[in-house]
């Protein structure tokens, strides 16, 4: 499906976005953004390692 830019551009949706299409009345279309895992799972395991632990292992890789 082919959108006009412009209509994108003012739903604050851009090229690439995935959408999904729900059908809200006879004639009628809404398409709603699919969540993004990356922006929903970023920083939820913020505390889990001790401060450095991360740093340590990826030293050892080198």
């Amino acid at each position: 499906m082919t959108l006009p830019t412009d209509a994108l551009s003012q739903a604050g949706r851009s090229a690439g976005d995935r959408l999904r299409a729900h059908v809200q009345a006879p004639g009628q279309i809404l398409l709603v953004r699919e969540p993004d895992p990356i922006e929903e799972y970023s920083g939820v395991l913020t505390g889990v390692y001790p401060a450095g632990y991360l740093d340590e292992l990826r030293h050892e890789w080198r």
